[in-house]
């Protein structure tokens, strides 16, 4: 296993973009808790501020050159704001409204006419009104000698301001920040899925998985020809109408890799199992049987999944009174009394119909290595289907009787350090390893490879001699 180094080649687009899909209600949560918050600290913070105003037009006494007026103006603008600002102004007001007002005043001329805005801004809008009105009525009395030579009129009278003037900082940009919120959860959803140690492409397992890969089977949609939705609930098996062309030659020409593998070796007994539930190994190890049989080889399908058999619903066969494996493992009857034959599947089954509590204890009382020697003298190939590593040890104890162990890894679904390590426990345990098959993987979006999907992948594994 190699990862010193971070390679974009083994980050699947589609895998990232199906997070990000999968994820969605995180993204609209973070945004709209953002947009909540930002909403919520406005209220907290927010003291509005009114503002009321009036135009007012300086006309020079006696002058009727209008570029005098602007010049004036310009002149006067900062006179004016002082005089408006100054205490002496502020105390009449004060005197003339009977209460003290809090705000501020200002007088900014309109750039290249005649013309000035004075502006109150207070707390409060019957101040803000009060206090430019005052300092209108008032503004002669302080400095009536500034103005001796100009005359202000009122252009345009104040009103009560109805809204407030300012806003905070917060909701200025809330809908920046919601924007940054979802972009945030975005890319910590993108920064998770790229460091989820999983296998996401064949790439990121050809490097990182210590053993061989004997096949790829392509994700298949459980929707039939012309869209008709299949059962969700039925298997994707070798031999079913509704599965693709390219769904079955990846099949065959997995197990075409692993059956060349167990005859050069000599084996007969494959154990076929995964790291955590859900990966696909039932199916797998069904698919394989069926295409040994399609080689009229003598197969026997085994489900040695005690604790959650499946080999009967893969199928959908009912019990209607027949034997389970735990009671050939317990030897309250023969193998041949249990073993049934199937002339739709042309494969011979054993199959667990009910779930057994203490598995582990009910495989440990058998000895399942002799059992398996007096199967193997009537079969060509014996498939067992046991429960995942990480669910029980009975994939340990069925490692320790059969010829080879295969592991089936879905699709960005098993930790890649836990798998290695199941291998490290195959090969400590003195079993062969056959390698793994990457089930479910979707085709890439963007391929780099001049490849065509898993169409010339069927093709390329069909023309190369398979090593061991």
């Amino acid at each position: 296993m190699n990862r010193d180094i971070f390679r974009l080649d083994e980050i699947s687009i589609r895998g990232l973009c199906m997070d990000l899909v999968r994820y969605i209600w995180m993204i609209i949560l973070a945004a709209v808790s953002v947009w909540l918050a930002a909403t919520a600290i406005h209220n907290l913070t927010y003291e509005p501020e009114y503002t009321a105003s009036s135009t007012l037009v300086v006309s020079v006494k006696g002058q009727t050159d209008a570029y005098a007026s602007l010049s004036l103006t310009s002149q006067m603008a900062d006179v004016f704001g002082q005089v408006f600002q100054s205490d002496a102004l502020r105390e009449k007001i004060i005197e003339d409204v009977g209460e003290n007002i809090e705000g501020t005043i200002s007088c900014v001329p309109v750039t290249e006419t005649n013309l000035l805005v004075l502006s109150t801004t207070c707390p409060d809008p019957r101040q803000a009104f009060l206090f430019i009105n005052s300092a209108l009525e008032h503004y002669e009395e302080v400095a009536g000698e500034v103005f001796s030579n100009a005359s202000l009129l009122i252009v345009q009278e104040p009103e009560v301001p109805s809204a407030p003037s300012n806003t905070s900082w917060f909701l200025a940009h809330r809908m920046l920040l919601t924007a940054l919120g979802a972009l945030g959860m975005a890319a910590l959803i993108c920064l998770l899925y790229v460091l989820r140690f999983t296998v996401k492409n064949e790439k990121c397992a050809a490097r990182q998985l210590d053993g061989r890969i004997r096949g790829v089977i392509p994700f298949e949609k459980k929707t039939g020809e012309h869209g008709k939705r299949k059962n969700p609930k039925q298997a994707l098996l070798l031999n079913s109408p509704l599965v693709s062309m390219n769904f079955a030659e990846a099949v065959r020409s997995a197990e075409a890799k692993v059956e060349y593998r167990m005859r050069r070796h000599h084996q007969k007994v494959l154990l076929v199992t995964s790291i955590t539930e859900n990966e696909g190994k039932s199916t797998i190890a069904a698919n394989i049987a069926l295409a040994l049989a399609e080689k009229n080889k003598k197969v026997l399908l085994v489900d040695g999944d005690l604790k959650k058999p499946a080999q009967n619903k893969v199928f959908e066969e009912e019990e209607q009174g027949r034997h389970s494996v735990d009671e050939v493992l317990a030897g309250k009857l023969d193998w041949k009394e249990a073993i049934s034959f199937s002339e739709k599947n042309n494969i011979w089954q054993m199959f667990q119909f009910r779930a057994v509590e203490d598995s582990a204890a009910a495989l440990d009382t058998a000895d399942i290595r002799a059992r398996l020697d007096q199967w193997k003298e009537e079969m060509d190939y014996i498939i067992i289907d046991c429960s995942p590593t990480a669910v029980s040890t009975d994939a340990e104890i069925w490692m320790g009787a059969a010829d080879t162990v295969l592991l089936v890894i879905r699709e960005d679904w098993a930790d890649v350090r836990v798998i290695n390590d199941t291998v490290d426990v195959i090969w400590q345990s003195g079993r062969d390893f056959t390698g793994f098959i990457l089930n479910a993987f979707h085709r890439e979006w963007f391929r780099t490879d001049g490849g065509d999907g898993y169409e010339n992948y069927v093709r390329r594994s069909r023309g190369t001699d398979e090593r061991s």
